[in-house]
């Protein structure tokens, strides 16, 4: 069995789809089970190594179905490489999917330019997702993302020499091509993230000082960085099999700031991003991340974002075409998440939902749904889910495409018949 699994995060995808039919068939024998849950959970967000994270397609997407997940969606930061993957995994496994990216979007020339959105790292730089590709249209993502994948790879190796002058006095020293490449997807149509970078550094580290008592002395006192009692813990337990995950965590919450490099040409123009939505019948979302008290994944600061502005905000994505909001139920305060509602409802965007799975700690399933404020967003996933059939099928039958338009007046009646065509579609599936 462990085997299998480990043949998930295989190098060759074709062994990882094999090594899942296998676990599925095991799965219908009574051999595995899956976790017992008691809601219809959804999630729309979780990364692969095809950005960052210890899960292959194959593998993120058996995690979820063990976790319980009724569906499941692919978002890698700048790239659409898992996405086949993803889509296969979820055939064998009889699983509802939706694939999408997200990407880094340049703000310049909106009222939001000067203003840290929900991006710790730069103003006037906003992460957004693209939600619900037609298939057919993968191809031309690629296209239009490629360039930027290679102008961060500039920026990437220029901060691998920032990194470098931090810690070559303690005789670490970083090599893109022999240490970061290779713990990527880069030769698969995968990006490079300062995840990479950071977990490259990590290995580094642990190789010099090993890993225990030894690492928090090095992060505490040579690094400066401070420890909260549970990271503490996290990295004097030497058995911790998350080790170089946790270690990335403290790293990226206090170290980004050392070696960042603005980036610049390798985000779009937030118009360039509305239009290739448009062209490929993408659903564009903007991904609200709130005001940062207690950090869900661990690695970000308390900090302050978009709340102070937010009534600004909603009038802006709506006067620059974006169609949805996605937003992290687990994440935010309820007042947080009640004033995002709330404007969603009044400048009519689509509430999408989903949970930032790129560390091995973080659990696929958001026990926040449950509560019967978030219904929607179950309802919203099947829709989302109705939207990328009937878009693949046909583009003018994309959820906001110009003869949806002309059909809907009325969002929550144009959710409502998408999902009748997800749920028509995969009853027939399942029977």
């Amino acid at each position: 069995m462990q085997e299998l699994n480990d043949k998930l995060n295989h190098p060759d995808k074709n062994t990882r789809l094999e090594a899942l039919k296998e676990l599925y068939r095991l799965y219908l024998e009574g051999k595995i089970t899956k976790d017992a849950v008691d809601f219809e959970y959804v999630n729309n967000h979780i990364h692969t190594t095809y950005s960052f994270s210890p899960y292959s397609p194959a593998k993120a997407l058996w995690m979820a179905f063990k976790s319980g997940l009724q569906t499941a969606g692919i978002m890698d930061h700048d790239s659409v490489g898992g996405v086949f993957e993803f889509i296969e995994a979820g055939k064998i496994l009889n699983m509802a999917t939706t694939v999408g990216m997200e990407l880094r979007i340049d703000m310049s020339g909106t009222s939001l330019k000067d203003k840290r959105i929900n991006n710790p790292d730069q103003k006037g730089i906003a992460y957004v997702a693209m939600h619900g590709i037609p298939h057919t249209q993968l191809g031309r993502v690629e296209s239009f993302i490629k360039p930027y994948q290679e102008a961060r790879n500039i920026r990437n190796r220029a901060m691998v020499e920032n990194i470098n002058g931090i810690m070559n006095k303690y005789g670490i020293s970083l090599d893109f091509d022999k240490d970061i490449v290779p713990v990527s997807m880069a030769h698969d149509g995968g990006t490079i993230t300062e995840r990479h970078l950071l977990y490259a550094l990590s290995e580094k580290i642990t190789a010099m000082t090993g890993k225990g008592t030894k690492t928090v002395n090095f992060i505490r006192n040579d690094l400066q960085i401070p420890l909260s009692p549970k990271l503490e813990a996290y990295l004097s337990d030497e058995g911790n099999p998350f080790y170089e995950y946790d270690l990335l965590g403290v790293l990226k919450s206090h170290m980004v700031e050392k070696f960042y490099i603005p980036a610049t040409s390798e985000c779009p123009p937030v118009e360039a991003f509305i239009e290739i939505c448009k062209e490929t019948g993408a659903i564009p979302a903007y991904a609200y991340l709130g005001d940062v008290g207690d950090s869900v994944t661990g690695d970000k600061k308390s900090q302050k974002f978009e709340d102070d502005y937010i009534d600004l905000l909603f009038e802006e994505l709506k006067r620059l075409g974006f169609k949805a909001v996605t937003y992290m139920p687990s994440r935010n305060t309820k007042e947080q998440l009640r004033k995002v509602k709330a404007l969603c409802e009044e400048y009519e965007m689509f509430q999408i939902s989903g949970e930032d799975i790129n560390t091995p700690r973080q659990k696929f399933i958001c026990e926040a749904l449950k509560d019967p404020e978030f219904k929607n967003l179950t309802d919203a996933t099947w829709a989302l889910i109705g939207h990328e059939i009937a878009a693949t099928e046909d583009l003018r039958r994309a959820m906001f495409s110009e003869e949806s338009d002309k059909i809907f007046m009325d969002l929550d009646e144009r959710i409502q018949y998408y999902k009748n065509i997800a749920t028509k579609t995969w009853r027939r599936e399942r029977v």
